[in-house]
């Protein structure tokens, strides 16, 4: 099967699982936020996120898995793919150790001593807080299994799984309601822990199946290859810690300044954003197989044209998805929520999907830069770009600004780390001036439209008070942003591979 067919076929797979998910999350997110209420709901948000601060070593190291088996996966050699996997194993378990260490020492004084929660609600944060722990250090050493799924590219079991998982996350929902006599945010905690347990079971099962070789744990010592992955993993390590800076961290800066409030409106605009970015973040793991394999195997130029297109395509299926979002953010939140619509959550949500808009186009160019190798330089700079999101929101918020202008903040921080893995990627892979200049001019138009969007939103022009005025207005301004993509943001081959595709699917009817 070629590389496209591959793709094709990925993409597809990875689709069914993204639309069952989205609207199954989006329905429990709502029954969740009502049970729960808005400050348990905060309170989950935020204590899940001290557990992630501690999961950045993990993060750096599954990077760094995800690369050298999908390099040793293109070789085809199953003895080094084992060894690779081995060797990640070691090192995964290893930092299971670190973060339960330091979740129970340095996370729980941070808990109990720091963080902005009513006394009466800390026994049910500690209780939530060791649930998140638990789930945290079983994912880590579930690292080298998913890395070996994605490298063979078996997005069928990779989408099967999620649906599965997103299932049991609803059948919770309705568990929840089983348990009247109990502390809800505990009950859901618990839960949530026991499916991402069973979740591990059968994912570890299907590669012991499936990889038989290739996934044959055994305790083994390769110095080398370990110091290899590990240095890898340092450098990318900086630029773990400087996203959680810029997402967890920020979360906690928010909840010392303001409360568990702000949290809950951090949490839905996450959700919302989430369900809209697992669109483009699955679209991406389709391609990331190829991306690597490419540039190990020495083709340059299949690299570098899977690199751009996958940063375009990724930022027009974004556009397309985000426009009736920021076009009636208020009316669709007001209709998944009903009237629980915490302070700050319509901005919130606003600017936290632009940002991704800018995470759309850097997916493929942050995979190239691991592609590559070498990234020491590369994850410094980045990382000090990033981290600013920290100073920035704090002295926003000590200076008595609104939280609104922090996530301003972290907007122009995400267009500036952009602009940092274009330049460098370009050098990397030989981007010549005018395919940058190609590249740069297909998004503008659509950067366009929103630009006028959100003006038109921002000062009452365009109004959504019915399901009707939605539709309506939503099929309007989806006009032109397909529109201008197909008249300006696709090359004249791509337009003519598009139009015969439609065509083919037409004539078929």
């Amino acid at each position: 099967m070629s590389s496209n067919k591959t793709i094709a076929k990925n993409t597809l797979f990875l689709y069914f699982r993204m639309f069952f998910n989205m609207g199954i999350s989006l329905y429990t997110s709502r029954v969740i936020l009502k049970t729960l209420g808005v400050e348990d709901f905060g309170i989950y948000n935020l204590v899940g996120g001290v557990v992630v601060l501690f999961s950045f070593l993990n993060n750096s190291m599954s990077s760094a898995t995800q690369r050298y088996i999908n390099i040793e996966t293109a070789k085809k050699i199953k003895a080094r793919i084992n060894l690779v996997f081995c060797t990640s194993m070691n090192i995964h378990i290893g930092i299971s150790i670190a973060v339960l260490i330091l979740a129970e020492t340095v996370g729980l004084w941070f808990l109990n001593y720091k963080l902005n929660i009513a006394d009466d609600r800390m026994d049910a944060a500690n209780i939530v807080y060791q649930m998140s722990v638990i789930t945290t250090v079983i994912d880590i050493t579930r690292i080298p299994y998913n890395a070996t799924i994605l490298a063979y590219e078996k997005m069928s079991f990779y989408a099967y799984f999620g649906i599965f998982e997103t299932l049991m996350k609803l059948i919770i929902v309705y568990m929840l309601y089983m348990f009247t006599g109990y502390d809800h945010l505990i009950v859901y905690s618990i839960l949530l822990m026991l499916v991402n347990f069973l979740g591990n079971i059968i994912v570890r099962f299907y590669c012991i199946k499936n990889f038989t070789q290739e996934t044959n744990y055994k305790l083994s010592y390769d110095k080398e290859l370990t110091k290899e992955i590990a240095s890898f993993s340092g450098w990318n390590l900086f630029g773990q810690v400087a996203n959680v800076g810029s997402n967890q961290g920020l979360n906690m800066i928010l909840n010392i300044f303001i409360g568990v409030t702000v949290n809950a409106a951090m949490g839905i605009a996450n959700q919302v954003n989430a369900a809209i970015y697992n669109f483009i973040s699955n679209f991406q793991v389709a391609f990331n197989p190829q991306i690597i394999q490419s540039h190990a195997l020495g083709d340059i130029d299949k690299h570098r044209k899977i690199v751009l297109n996958t940063s375009k395509y990724s930022f027009f299926l974004m556009s397309i998805l985000a426009t009736p979002f920021l076009l009636s953010t208020d009316f669709i939140l007001h209709l998944w929520l009903g009237n629980i619509i915490p302070d700050y959550v319509i901005s919130f949500t606003r600017i936290i999907i632009l940002c991704s808009l800018i995470e759309s186009l850097s997916g493929p160019l942050w995979m190239s830069a691991h592609a590559v190798g070498n990234i020491k330089k590369y994850q410094i700079i980045l990382s000090l770009i990033l981290l600013l999101n920290i100073p920035v929101a704090y002295i926003l918020l000590k200076l008595g600004f609104s939280p609104i202008y922090v996530l301003f903040g972290k907007f122009c921080i995400a267009l500036l780390s952009f602009v940092y893995r274009l330049s460098y990627v370009k050098t990397k892979i030989r981007i010549n001036k005018k395919d940058v200049f190609i590249y740069i001019s297909n998004l503008l138009p659509v950067c366009l439209v929103f630009v006028i969007t959100l003006y038109l939103v921002n000062y009452n022009i365009v109004k959504t008070n019915s399901f009707q005025e939605f539709i309506i207005n939503t099929i309007m301004l989806e006009f032109f942003v397909i529109l201008f993509i197909l008249l300006l943001g696709l090359k004249k081959s791509e337009k003519s591979l598009i139009f015969s595709f439609i065509s083919s699917k037409l004539k078929q009817s």
